[in-house]
């Protein structure tokens, strides 16, 4: 039993990352029956994949202006909660934008920036209510 729980642990990590290329990717997209094309597909979609991954990890420690988490319940929220890390997803969403003609660079890029900063802000609070929630269970 231990064994088969242990084999369906391993197996998740390949569920989410077939779920995320699906999702943001259109993984399962492709309405073709030939085999050759499936696999074109396939291979043009984890090539983009692969190239926003690589990037995001790239530009990580350079785009993390977070402010610091937390350290005690009582902690007051900073004035400017930084942005998160560039993730695959804005990633991919920047990339598109400049593809596109209708909306601006600049509008993309004050987008996103609104967007991470307001993501940071909730992960502080988030971080926060968590050591509220543990502070009280010890107690």
């Amino acid at each position: 039993m231990a064994r088969l729980i242990a084999a369906a642990g391993l197996r998740w990590p390949v569920e989410e990352s077939f779920e995320f290329g699906k999702d943001l990717f259109g993984l399962d997209l492709a309405q073709v029956r030939l085999y050759t094309a499936i696999l074109r597909h396939t291979v043009l979609v984890m090539a983009a994949l692969a190239v926003c991954a690589i990037t995001a990890a790239a530009a990580r420690h350079r785009t993390n202006t977070q402010a610091a988490p937390p350290t005690s319940a009582n902690d007051t929220p900073p004035e400017e909660p930084g942005l998160i890390p560039l993730t695959i997803a804005e990633i991919k969403h920047l990339v598109n934008t400049v593809n596109q003609t209708t909306r601006s660079l600049l509008h993309a890029t004050r987008w996103s920036a609104w967007r991470r900063r307001h993501q940071a802000r909730a992960r502080w609070f988030h971080k926060r209510a968590r050591l509220t929630a543990t502070s009280t269970q010890l107690t």
